[in-house]
């Protein structure tokens, strides 16, 4: 069985050929402003606009923790908006990491991805500003893409 491949680099810009979905973490208020949202719209404006048009529709759509949004912006490339956090900051609650709702974004990505052919692309999700850890995120994508036969890159940007 394949693993996570760990490389340096922008998640935006995926270096492999075919299909390809780059999957990152969304709050749950439709908050697009901090992270790794701002390389993405910065590529492309689609993934935001989905998403805050996901938001504003609620009422009758699936936007909710562990919900998932696929955003088409090149031909070969889609951009995965999974709720994965309550709100935006630490509070009485604890961190905006759900790893619950991580998980559960995780099975719909990877019903896409294997639908698509694609392999999948992030950051560290659920990680960073929104204070979970990778040690308790790596078992979620291991179990729901890798065990799926899909081929996963986790990007650490920098030099």
């Amino acid at each position: 069985m394949s693993e996570i491949s760990y490389v340096r680099g922008d998640a935006t810009v995926p270096s492999v050929k075919g299909v390809k979905v780059i999957a990152h973490v969304c709050n749950d208020i439709g908050g697009w402003g901090k992270g790794f949202v701002l390389a993405l719209s910065r590529r492309w404006p689609e993934p935001e606009a989905a998403y805050r048009a996901w938001h504003r529709g609620r009422a009758g759509n699936d936007f909710g923790l562990g919900a998932a949004q696929f955003v088409r912006v090149e031909p070969y490339v889609w951009v995965a908006n999974l709720v994965g956090q309550r709100g935006t900051r630490t509070g009485s609650k604890g961190v905006p990491v759900r790893y619950e709702a991580i998980d559960a974004s995780l099975a719909l990505l990877a019903d896409k991805a294997v639908g698509l052919g694609a392999s999948v692309h992030m950051p560290r999700i659920g990680c960073g500003l929104v204070g979970g850890t990778w040690s308790r995120v790596e078992p979620l994508v291991t179990e729901r893409l890798v065990r799926r036969g899909l081929s996963v890159t986790v990007y650490d940007y920098g030099d």
